[in-house]
């Protein structure tokens, strides 16, 4: 739950460490403010799990355990803190295979476990590595606690609501995940209001970007040669991002 409580004219601390992020991200120029605000957890996140946090031993046993899916790891890589780095890989590496040992083999005879159709262990643990993940964990939690944010400003703030209604819409998945979260959220007619609202800013700015894309291809056109280029030189990268939610380099 979202503290609603205030002190004289200011929101609460609790209350702020999530409004202020989502008020700024859906004030700011972008095509989705939900991507926005992953964006900004995910880099916290890398940048926190190769600070100083590297070092704290709570920290690395759950690094060591979860481990990184392929895009952070590449992300945290990209760093440039190659001790750090070597840290973590080398105390992680070192859980994985202490965990593979214990169901390969009977410490009391030093005999193999594993025969056909007895891997299943093995390979349930290993199913499990490759579906966890510190940083997106890390960024889990905080980001449902935004989306849970917007809901409640759009309940109790109308200046969120201009706000809101001002923005660019928002990537597809983002758009779908508000949508299921407004069923739950809302009752009566603030679920038509905002469900209206918000499929009404996704579908006129998806709309948009994709005029402008068609531009990009007419500007390949002879007829087109002399034209203006208008808003299509940067609407590939828009539109990944309104389609997939995906954020081009």
């Amino acid at each position: 739950e979202i503290c609603a409580c205030l002190v004289g004219s200011e929101m609460c601390i609790r209350d702020r460490i999530y409004t202020v992020p989502v008020n700024d991200a859906f004030a700011a120029d972008s095509e989705c403010p939900v991507c926005a605000m992953f964006e900004q957890l995910e880099n916290d996140a890398i940048e926190y799990t190769m600070g100083p946090s590297y070092m704290e031993d709570d920290i690395r046993a759950v690094t060591d355990k979860n481990g990184f899916c392929q895009k952070h790891i590449k992300k945290i890589y990209e760093q440039n803190n190659r001790l750090g780095y070597a840290l973590v890989m080398k105390t992680h590496m070192d859980y994985v295979i202490k965990t593979i040992e214990s169901y390969n083999q009977d410490r009391g005879t030093g005999k193999s476990l594993l025969k056909k159709g007895k891997e299943s262990s093995v390979c349930s643990y290993i199913e499990e590595l490759d579906s966890s993940c510190f940083v997106c964990d890390k960024i889990a939690d905080t980001i449902e606690r935004y989306v849970d944010t917007i809901f409640y400003m759009y309940k109790h703030d109308n200046e969120f609501k201009k706000t809101l209604s001002g923005c660019k819409g928002f990537c597809t998945n983002h758009y779908g995940l508000l949508m299921k979260k407004a069923s739950e959220k809302l009752g009566g007619g603030d679920y038509t209001e905002f469900t209206e609202l918000i499929t009404s800013l996704y579908l006129d700015n998806m709309k948009r970007v994709r005029d402008d894309v068609e531009w990009f291809i007419n500007k390949f056109d002879h007829k087109y040669a002399d034209a203006p280029w208008k808003n299509a030189k940067d609407s590939l990268v828009r539109a990944t991002l309104k389609d997939t939610g995906c954020k081009l380099s």
